[in-house]
């Protein structure tokens, strides 16, 4: 039964192995005396040997608790200062937190004070920002490259957290600069049923359904072009957009990332504001993960995108 000897065993039986008393020993420890007795009592079960010899009035160890001593101390004391190293490295957080964002937009205004924030925390730790793929946006988290995502939402992945919102955005539709929806005031969504849409099929379906429904509130179905997004991302989605193949609902914010072509954005109605969050795969064991989202949380108290509490 030895496997199951604990340190604070351990601890106690060098503490009386000094005061050779019961009652000193338990003042030490804050313990009672009857508690020490019970502890040592099972402690010696665990080993199969007596380690003290206990009369009314002395305890002294047997030869077995004397060699246990001079054996067990410096072992102790090298595991102590082991567990003390690994504490205190966890608390500086040395190494690098990977952080993939779906799409520039998704990272919200607020993302690059948060990581500022971290790093000036812990300067031992930096954050590494990479580009997720949109062909399968989730695999990399799961498969534990990256420690968390920016990423649109509703996600409803079991294994995934949804944590603090980075930002809550109204919606716009990306048309050519000659599309004729292109000088107009504002597109309702039921208008998406006269125009080819933008599809993302490798995004998980909640997540399609958020960006570009199948259907308008009316019930018309929204005719939709698959778009095979690859290396080339949003570029090669503006292009055909520019091109007029289709049209694209995305988010106010995306004009800093899709303007630089010849389109137009057009303010959305009939559809919520699409928001983004942090999110990571439970549980959240890595020190480096929880450091962050807590800045997260701390940072966005008070904005319009507060965060919601998720479970690690």
């Amino acid at each position: 039964m030895w496997q199951t000897v604990d340190l604070r065993e351990l601890r106690l039986f060098l503490t009386l192995a000094e005061e050779l008393h019961f009652g000193r020993t338990a003042e030490r420890l804050r313990l009672t005396p009857s508690r020490v007795s019970q502890i040592l009592r099972d402690f010696e079960h665990k080993l199969g040997a007596q380690l003290v010899h206990r009369t009314s009035r002395r305890v002294r160890l047997t030869p077995f608790g004397e060699r246990f001593v001079r054996d067990v101390r410096p072992a102790l004391e090298q595991l102590e200062a082991v567990l003390e190293r690994t504490s205190a490295a966890a608390q500086r957080l040395e190494g690098t937190l990977r952080l993939g964002i779906l799409s520039g937009p998704a990272g919200g205004p607020h993302l690059v004070e948060i990581i500022r924030t971290f790093e000036a925390l812990h300067p031992e730790c930096d954050v590494e920002v990479v580009e997720l793929p949109w062909d399968d946006p989730l695999a990399r988290v799961r498969d534990d490259e990256i420690q968390l995502i920016a990423s649109w939402i509703p996600l409803e992945q079991p294994d995934l957290v949804i944590g603090p919102i980075l930002s809550s955005q109204p919606r716009v539709l990306a048309v050519a600069r000659d599309h004729p929806l292109a000088d107009r005031d504002s597109v309702d969504i039921e208008e998406l049923a006269d125009h080819q849409v933008s599809r993302f099929d490798d995004w998980p379906k909640e997540l399609r359904e958020a960006m570009v429904p199948s259907r308008t509130p009316g019930g018309r179905p929204i005719p939709s072009t698959r778009v095979p997004v690859g290396d080339r991302g949003l570029l090669d989605l503006s292009v055909r957009v520019a091109r007029g193949e289709f049209v694209h609902p995305t988010v106010a914010s995306a004009r800093t990332y899709l303007g630089n072509l010849e389109l137009a954005f057009v303010p959305l109605t009939g559809m919520p504001s699409l928001r983004s969050a942090l999110v990571w795969r439970r549980p959240a064991r890595d020190p480096r993960l929880r450091a962050f989202i807590g800045v997260a949380r701390e940072a966005l108290q008070g904005t319009s995108s507060p965060g919601r509490a998720g479970d690690g």
